[in-house]
C-alpha cells in the first residue's frame, strides 16, 4: 500500500504536467474548432518551438521564461504566414487538401530538424531547472509549477479574447457558420490565418515552459501531439474550456499510472481513456454534438 504522501506527490505532478498538456492541446483545438480539421503539423511545430528555445538560450544566452516574450509573437507570425500563403492557397478550399498539406508540412519541418541537428536528444542547462518548493509534506518542482500556472494564465487570456474582442467575435463567428460570417463582412481566410497564429503562439509559450524540465529531439514533438490528440477527444474537439479540463485529467491519469504500473506502462491509462471515450461519449466532456 503506497503512502498518501506519495499519492499525492503524484497527483500534484500529474496536475501540473497536464497543464502543460492543456495549454499544448488548446491550439489544436482551436484549430479544429474554427476551421474543422487536424492540424498534422502541431507536433512538428512545437518541435521546433522546443528547438528555437534551445537556441535562443545557447546561443544568444536568453532564459526561457524570457524567450517566451521574443518567440510567441515570432510563432503567431510564422503560423499566420504559413496559414495564409502556403496552406491555404495550396488547398484550394478543400478540407481534405489541407490535411494533407499540414501533413506534408509536419515531413518537411521534422526533417529539416533532422538535418539541421541530427538524432541527437539535447537540454538546456538552467539554474532552477532542479529546484523545489516544500508545500506541507510535498516537494513540487519549480519549473512545473510556474509552468501550471503559466498555463491557466494564458487560457484564461484565450478565453478573453476570444469572449471579448472583435477578432475573438469573427473567429466564433468563422467557428459557427463561415458562410454567413463572409456575408457579414468578415474576412474569413484573415481569421483562419490568426487561428494558426494563436496555435502557434500556444505551441511556443509550451516550449519555453517545457525545455528547462524536458528533453528535445527533432522527433519529440509526435509523443506530445498522440497525448494532445487524446485530450482533445475527451474534452470535446473544438472546446476550450474541455482542452484545459482534459489536460489536467490526461496529466493526472498518466502520473498515476505511472506510479501504480511503472514508469514504461506510464500512458497506457491515456489511451484506455481514449478507447473508452470513443466508445460510450464521442463528443467528449464539452463537445457538442454535430
Amino acid at each position: 500500500m503506497l503512502k498518501l504522501d506519495i499519492f499525492l506527490s503524484a497527483l500534484a505532478n500529474g496536475l501540473m504536467t497536464g497543464a502543460v498538456y492543456a495549454l499544448i492541446s488548446l491550439g489544436l483545438t482551436l484549430v479544429y474548432g474554427v476551421l474543422h480539421i487536424i492540424n498534422f503539423a502541431h507536433g512538428a511545430t512545437l518541435t521546433a518551438a522546443m528547438f528555437a528555445v534551445l537556441i535562443a538560450h545557447t546561443v544568444f544566452g536568453l532564459d526561457p521564461y524570457l524567450a517566451v516574450f521574443v518567440l510567441t509573437p515570432l510563432f503567431f507570425a510564422l503560423g499566420y504566414g504559413v496559414q495564409r500563403f502556403v496552406i491555404n492557397p495550396a488547398s484550394h478550399g478543400n478540407d481534405s487538401n489541407i490535411l494533407l498539406v499540414t501533413l506534408g508540412l509536419s515531413i518537411i519541418i521534422e526533417n529539416a530538424l533532422l538535418a539541421g541537428f541530427r538524432s541527437d536528444t539535447r537540454s538546456i542547462d538552467v539554474p532552477y531547472g532542479f529546484s523545489v518548493v516544500e508545500v506541507g509534506n510535498l516537494f513540487l518542482s519549480v519549473p512545473k509549477l510556474v509552468a501550471f500556472v503559466a498555463s491557466f494564465v494564458v487560457a484564461l487570456l484565450l478565453w478573453l479574447l476570444l469572449a471579448h474582442t472583435d477578432t475573438g467575435k469573427a473567429i466564433r463567428a468563422v467557428a459557427k457558420e463561415k458562410t454567413g460570417a463572409a456575408l457579414s463582412g468578415v474576412n474569413v481566410d484573415h481569421i483562419y490565418a490568426v487561428t494558426f497564429g494563436l496555435g502557434a503562439a500556444c505551441l511556443a509559450i509550451a516550449a519555453c515552459l517545457l525545455m528547462p524540465t524536458f528533453l528535445v529531439n527533432p522527433r519529440i514533438g509526435n509523443a506530445f501531439v498522440l497525448v494532445a490528440f487524446t485530450i482533445v477527444v475527451l474534452g470535446g474537439m473544438g472546446s476550450i474550456a474541455g482542452a484545459l479540463v482534459g489536460g489536467l485529467i490526461i496529466g493526472v491519469v498518466e502520473s498515476l499510472s505511472g506510479l501504480y504500473f511503472g514508469e514504461s506502462l506510464g500512458q497506457i491509462g491515456i489511451f484506455l481513456i481514449f478507447i473508452l471515450v470513443l466508445l460510450f461519449r464521442p463528443t467528449g466532456l464539452f463537445g457538442a454534438k454535430a
